[in-house]
């Protein structure tokens, strides 16, 4: 049964060590500089040509492609996504995505976080043609779930990345490792090593938001 870590460790984690078991694979990185640079609509006609295929772009122009998540993995993004919009809705100050939405981070790299929220008030800014294209703001929070083809160091530099470029809170949820970590980051605090909690409160970055993750360590499938 799981249990609510009672005091969350307060840690580095870039020297974490993948858990024991077989090495995940990550993305396949796809080099193009000097060779080509896309510009931000380019990079979105390959995505939309090639929706079977999860894109990203990182800050050295390099496309990542990962294969798509199982469907274990589907009905847990889908249930931590749809808790967000829920809380979102009713906090009513901002707006929830799902893993499907791409930002244009100010370095330049092209994320897809499993879910996310931006405040109404920093949305307001973009234009139309911004909210049909890859959306140019890094969202204020963002939730990465690890799927078992997720390197633990490419997720943990992702999350990192979030940080530096604007995100509040960013939560990793690593139901791959059989100990169920949330890594928990903020702007110029250590990273949260939490252990098998039952929950992960959002608060102050968003009020009330508390997420249940007793179905995400036990999907049910």
């Amino acid at each position: 049964m799981t249990t609510q870590s009672t005091k969350p460790r307060q840690a580095s984690v870039r020297a974490e060590q993948e858990p024991a078991g077989s090495e995940p694979y990550g993305p396949i990185v796809l080099k193009l500089a000097p060779a080509l640079e896309l510009t931000d609509e380019q990079l979105l006609e390959i995505c939309s040509l090639n929706d079977d295929i999860r894109i990203e772009r990182n800050s050295q122009g390099e496309l990542e492609l990962m294969p798509p998540v199982n469907i274990t993995g589907d009905k847990q993004n889908l249930r931590i996504a749809t808790r967000l919009e829920i809380w979102a809705i009713g906090d009513g100050k901002g707006e929830a995505f799902g893993p499907t939405a791409g930002f244009i981070l100010p370095n330049g790299s092209m994320r897809s976080p499993d879910a996310s929220w931006i405040l109404n008030s920093r949305l307001a800014d973009l234009t139309d043609e911004n909210k049909v294209d890859f959306g140019p703001i890094c969202p204020d929070f963002v939730i990465e779930l690890r799927s078992k083809s997720d390197r633990l160091r490419v997720a943990q530099d992702k999350m990192e990345e979030y940080i530096a470029n604007g995100a509040r809170l960013g939560w990793l949820i690593d139901p791959v490792d059989l100990r169920h970590r949330v890594y928990v980051y903020r702007p110029g605090t250590e990273v949260e090593v939490m252990e098998a909690p039952e929950s992960v409160s959002g608060d102050p970055e968003l009020p009330g938001f508390l997420l249940d993750l007793n179905r995400i360590w036990q999907p049910g499938l």
